[in-house]
C-alpha cells in the first residue's frame, strides 16, 4: 500500500516577492490569502494579477455591472492581507482560453511584477477533496505554468521586450488546490485574516445558494485539512502547495 510523502515545509528565506495568478476575483481568498496574510505581515511584497473581473459570477446581476463591482470587492480583500498592488488582466469571465495570449499576459504580468515565487491555480479536473475545477481555472493555471519559462526568455513574445518588459527568470513556481501538494505553510495565526478577506466579496457570497458553507466554515474546513496533513502538531492550519524550484 502506498502512503503520502511527508510535506515539507516551504523554505520563505528563498523567496521575497510574490505574484499570484488567478481567474476571477475570490480565487485568492479560498485559502492562499491566509498564506497572504503571513507574508505580508513578514515584510514580503505580494501582489495579485487576474485574468478577469467575475463579470459573469454573479446570476443576478448583469455582467457590465458585475464586472466593476467584483474588482472593487477583490481590491478590498486584498487589503485585508497587505496588498496593494491588484491587476486584472481583459480576458471574459467563463470563456477563457488556454493559448498564446493567454500566455502573453501572464509572462507579461510576470515581467511587470518580477516575483521570486509565482503562486498559480491546479489546472487538474478535479481540485484536492474532489470538487471539479472550473474551466477558466484550468485555461489559467496551465498557461500560468508555461508563462513562467516564456517570462525568463526574451525570444518569446519578443514584442513584450520592445515594450520595455525585460525577461525575468521566476525562482519557485507553486500550485494551489493541487491533489499532489509538496509543501506547506503553516498559516496558525491568520484563519481570521483569510476569512476577513473573503467576506469582502459581498455581493458574490450573498448571490451563493443558501447551502453553500459560509466563509468561516469554508476555510476552517480547507485550512485545518491542510494542517492535518502536516506532521507537525504544532501547526492547526496550513495551505499545501506543489511547489517547484526553477
Amino acid at each position: 500500500m502506498s502512503t503520502q510523502p511527508e510535506l515539507a515545509v516551504l523554505d520563505e528565506d528563498t523567496f521575497h516577492s510574490v505574484l499570484c495568478v488567478v481567474a476571477h476575483p475570490d480565487d485568492i481568498e479560498y485559502g492562499t490569502a491566509a498564506a497572504v496574510a503571513r507574508w505580508t505581515a513578514a515584510g514580503k511584497r505580494v501582489r495579485y494579477f487576474l485574468l478577469t473581473r467575475g463579470e459573469a459570477g454573479i446570476d443576478t446581476m448583469d455582467p457590465v455591472d458585475a464586472a466593476p463591482a467584483r474588482a472593487d470587492e477583490e481590491r478590498a480583500g486584498a487589503a485585508v492581507v497587505g496588498v496593494e498592488q491588484v491587476e486584472f488582466g481583459d480576458h471574459q469571465d467563463g470563456v477563457v482560453e488556454y493559448g498564446l495570449p493567454l500566455r502573453r499576459d501572464i509572462a507579461a504580468a510576470i515581467r511587470r511584477a518580477r516575483p521570486d515565487l509565482v503562486i498559480g491555480t491546479t489546472f487538474d479536473i478535479a481540485f484536492a477533496g474532489g470538487f471539479l475545477n472550473q474551466a477558466d481555472h484550468r485555461a489559467v493555471g496551465l498557461a500560468t505554468v508555461d508563462a513562467v519559462a516564456d517570462a525568463g526568455n526574451r525570444w518569446i513574445f519578443p514584442e513584450l521586450v520592445a515594450d520595455g518588459l525585460e525577461p525575468w527568470n521566476v525562482k519557485m513556481l507553486a500550485i494551489g488546490g493541487s491533489q499532489r501538494p509538496t509543501h506547506y505553510v503553516d498559516v496558525t495565526g491568520h484563519l481570521d485574516d483569510a476569512i476577513e478577506s473573503l467576506e469582502e466579496h459581498r455581493l458574490y457570497n450573498s448571490a451563493l445558494p443558501d447551502e453553500f458553507p459560509k466563509p468561516p466554515e469554508l476555510l476552517g474546513r480547507i485550512l485545518s485539512g491542510g494542517g492535518q496533513a502536516v506532521a507537525d502538531p504544532a501547526v492547526e492550519h496550513a495551505l499545501l502547495l506543489e511547489v517547484y524550484p526553477r
